[in-house]
């Protein structure tokens, strides 16, 4: 007699709740677009958060139209933004809630015949998000490896008596032997004296173009010497009174 198979699934192994029931992980990946991670799971998660920020209106106030398109501007947002990670999907997702809030902010702001008071606290508030948008923008540029550094190249140092300099990089309060021009000592504990350092010009003033002069053959000018000539008469002018 053959054996009936119970049509029954089985149940699913882990511990069962009132208010969550243990779901098979989806490691699909297919909605990596939206969440920049191989689980489906946590991309629905994050894609029902940046949809969550928006302000669609109260229940029947917007037609359905208004609402598909806010909603797939979001997703459109997520997908734009080609998430290579979960953490760059939780910082452009609260990027996105944070231009929602903030444009939220002006928009009360604008409303006419409210008191000043009410308007300040929206354009405060709205400052506020906009400079945390534009700092997880940077967080996210850092992450990426985009930030810009800026470099500074130092050609020449002169130390004076009783001076001290200091170059390289600095990691900490005290910088290393090698970074220190002393009274006695250079870099990497060779001896120079204060007095031995060039002061001549640095080679960039070699480009510069030469001095006018009035005098192309290079004459000195005249000095005074000890022989007696003889001094012009002094002209004067008549006043027009004297000839009266």
């Amino acid at each position: 007699m053959a054996k009936s198979v119970s049509k029954t699934p089985p149940k699913p192994e882990g511990k069962m709740t009132k208010r969550s029931a243990v779901v098979q992980p989806d490691w699909s990946g297919k909605y990596s677009r939206l969440g920049g991670s191989t689980s489906d799971d946590w991309n629905a998660l994050i894609s029902d958060q940046a949809v969550g920020s928006l302000w669609c209106g109260n229940p029947g106030e917007l037609p359905p139209e208004k609402t598909g398109e806010r909603l797939n501007a979001a997703y459109a947002f997520l997908m734009r933004s080609h998430l290579k990670d979960e953490l760059e999907a939780m910082m452009a997702t609260q990027m996105f809630a944070a231009h929602n809030a903030a444009m939220e902010c002006y928009r009360r702001a604008m409303i006419p015949a409210q008191p000043m008071v009410a308007r300040d606290q929206n354009l405060n508030q709205a400052n506020k998000l906009s400079r945390t948008m534009a700092t997880l923008m940077e967080a996210m540029s850092r992450h990426r490896g985009k930030a810009t550094q800026q470099k500074v190249t130092v050609e020449h140092v002169h130390v004076y008596q009783g001076g001290q300099a200091a170059f390289g990089q600095f990691n900490g309060a005290q910088p290393t032997q090698q970074g220190v021009l002393g009274e006695n000592t250079l870099g990497g504990g060779v001896h120079s004296e204060v007095e031995d350092q060039s002061h001549g010009k640095p080679d960039g003033d070699a480009l510069e173009p030469p001095m006018l002069c009035a005098d192309p053959l290079g004459n000195v000018l005249p000095i005074a010497g000890h022989a007696e000539r003889k001094m012009p008469a002094a002209r004067r002018r008549q006043s027009r009174r004297a000839q009266g």
